[in-house]
């Protein structure tokens, strides 16, 4: 993750939701402003998750901070 520049982060955590966290997800980065950021904090790495948010113009930064904790974090391009 990049540390060049001061932004303001909003974090996610949906290491204990039950079922698919995508919704959740998607609302988080509807309420992020573009000079905000989210960090999904995840028990793996959602792979699946980069495709769509390219998709959406977001770009991410992934980083793997314990055997079970993934911080990825969004923001607008």
């Amino acid at each position: 993750m990049s540390t060049d520049h001061q932004e303001s982060v909003q974090e996610l955590d949906v290491r204990d939701v039950d079922g698919e966290p995508f919704e959740q997800i998607m609302n988080a980065l509807d309420s992020v402003s573009e000079s905000e950021a989210l960090r999904l904090v995840n028990s793996f790495e959602p792979v699946p998750l980069y495709d769509v948010l390219s998709k959406k113009g977001y770009q991410y930064d992934t980083e793997q901070v314990a055997d079970e904790e993934w911080h990825v974090t969004i923001r607008s391009e």
